[in-house]
């Protein structure tokens, strides 16, 4: 029990005393292992657009309303941005 006090202590300080790029480098690499395969539907009225996204990552902005991401359409990667209200995220396996 004494170790893992010692130990919780010592990353502690060693956080707080990185800078703040390295706290930001830190916190992307967290996002990268919430890497996965998912489903985006986007649906308006009649319109209904389907993304699969196969080992990539899905971020929202609060603030703004939108859900980000990179997708592949026509072979090409294109960056896409979707309104939270009208978009569901299904986790899947694409298997």
């Amino acid at each position: 029990m004494k170790k893992i006090c010692v130990i919780t202590v010592v990353l502690t300080f060693a956080l707080i005393s990185c800078s703040q790029e390295a706290q930001n480098k830190i916190s992307r690499k967290k996002v990268e292992w919430l890497e996965g395969d998912y489903l985006v539907t986007f649906v308006e009225g009649s319109t209904e657009k389907v993304w699969e996204i196969h080992s990539g990552k899905i971020t929202s902005s609060p603030t703004k309303g939108y859900y980000f991401f990179w997708a592949r359409i026509n072979g090409e990667k294109r960056y896409v941005q979707t309104p939270v209200a009208r978009t569901v995220i299904e986790e899947t396996d694409f298997k």
